[in-house]
């Protein structure tokens, strides 16, 4: 599914969640939704850069969680693809995590094939 799909499933799942983004690996946008999503995709570059520079090994930052009285930021990183979200006050960081993985994993499924030939009407295959 396509990202705008996946964040449309996600904002139908977490009541939480006031706004998202998702970027490629290059960090162009992939989809949003919510007030200040665009704006969300800069602060998350930047902040991405500065956790980045502040890490001593050269491995790459997979999860940044920012808590203030407002609400949360919520950036996760994985498989090329990176998502982020504000919330507001009370989000249950593990839920919220949770429910971002499973967006961001869902950008990446195929959908199912069917196996086997098409069977007719009667439930055997056709030109049977």
């Amino acid at each position: 599914m396509d990202a705008a799909t996946a964040l449309a499933e996600l904002e139908g799942l977490s009541s939480r969640i006031e706004s998202a983004v998702v970027l490629d690996a290059a960090g162009e946008v992939l989809g949003s939704m919510g007030a200040g999503a665009a704006r969300l995709g800069d602060a998350v570059r930047e902040l991405l850069a500065t956790a980045g520079a502040l890490r001593a090994a050269d491995d790459e930052v997979t999860r940044i969680e920012v808590e203030l009285d407002e609400g949360g930021l919520f950036v996760l990183r994985e498989g090329g693809r990176t998502i982020a979200a504000t919330t507001g006050p009370g989000a249950i960081a593990g839920i919220v995590v949770y429910d971002l993985r499973t967006c961001l994993e869902g950008i990446d499924a195929k959908p199912e094939r069917r196996r086997g030939k098409p069977k007719g009407s009667n439930g055997n295959e056709e030109g049977a």
